[in-house]
Order: C-alpha cells, then sequence, then structure tokens
C-alpha cells in the first residue's frame, strides 16, 4: 500500500484482480495526488500545467485500454460505462479550464479533492468492480 501527503492512497480494497487496470488505477492515484500536492503547495503554474496535462492525457488512456478491456470480453454494460467515462472527461475539461482562467489556487484544490477523487474512487468500487466480478465469473 502506498501513502501519499495529499490527495489518496491506493488500498488492495480497489483491486479489481486485472494487473493492467489496477496498475493504470495505481498510477491514477499518484498523479491525483502529486496534482493535490502542487496545489497545496504552491507549485508554479508550469509544473502544475503539466501534471494536470499528464493527468488527462494519462486518465484518457485508461480509459481507452478499460473499455477495449471490456469489449474483449463483451462486457454487458459496456456503453453506460464509457458514458460514465465521456461525462468525466468533460467534468476534468471543465477544472482545466477553470485552471487556465485563475490558476493555481486552494478552490482548484478543492475541486480535485471534491470531484476528481470523489469520483475515482466511486468509480472504482461501484462501475470498475463489476467489471472485474464478470470477467472472473466468465473465465473461471
Amino acid at each position: 500500500m502506498s501513502d501519499y501527503k495529499y490527495g489518496l492512497a491506493w488500498s488492495e480494497k480497489f483491486e479489481l484482480q486485472n494487473e493492467e487496470v489496477d496498475s493504470q488505477h495505481r498510477r491514477l492515484f499518484e498523479l491525483l495526488s502529486e496534482l493535490v500536492a502542487a496545489c497545496m503547495d504552491g507549485t508554479d503554474t508550469v509544473k502544475l500545467k503539466e501534471t494536470l496535462d499528464f493527468l488527462v492525457d494519462y486518465t484518457v488512456k485508461h480509459f481507452r485500454d478499460e473499455e477495449a478491456l471490456q469489449l474483449r470480453y463483451n462486457y454487458p454494460d459496456y456503453y453506460n460505462h464509457r458514458q460514465l467515462h465521456e461525462t468525466f472527461k468533460v467534468t476534468v475539461a471543465e477544472l482545466v479550464h477553470k485552471f487556465e482562467r485563475n490558476g493555481s489556487s486552494s478552490e482548484l484544490s478543492n475541486d480535485v479533492n471534491k470531484v476528481i477523487i470523489h469520483w475515482l474512487v466511486g468509480h472504482i468500487h461501484n462501475e470498475d468492480m463489476k467489471i472485474g466480478r464478470y470477467i472472473r465469473n466468465i473465465t473461471g
């Protein structure tokens, strides 16, 4: 288990028992913690923007990989799950625009904590776990 100064810590309770997805989820936790730390520590705007951009890019890649996994196993709730991803991408884009307009702030840090972290934890716990269970059930 990893521990981070800010943000959230990875826990085995989030594991789907799929190494690719679990590894990407762990990396997302690290990136979010780095972003929250950058907001809280007053990191310069350029570094904060780089961290935010990397998080956005990594999230898009992760969603693409996760959706490919669902298609590979004919996951029955694929379209609904994909729509959750698309909605989240819009939310993140709004936060990026907010940062570009206002820069780093405690408000941005609060938004990252409330919106992104809350969504990620809830999504993994409630939605991604269904994928893990489904794959384990059909693969034995």
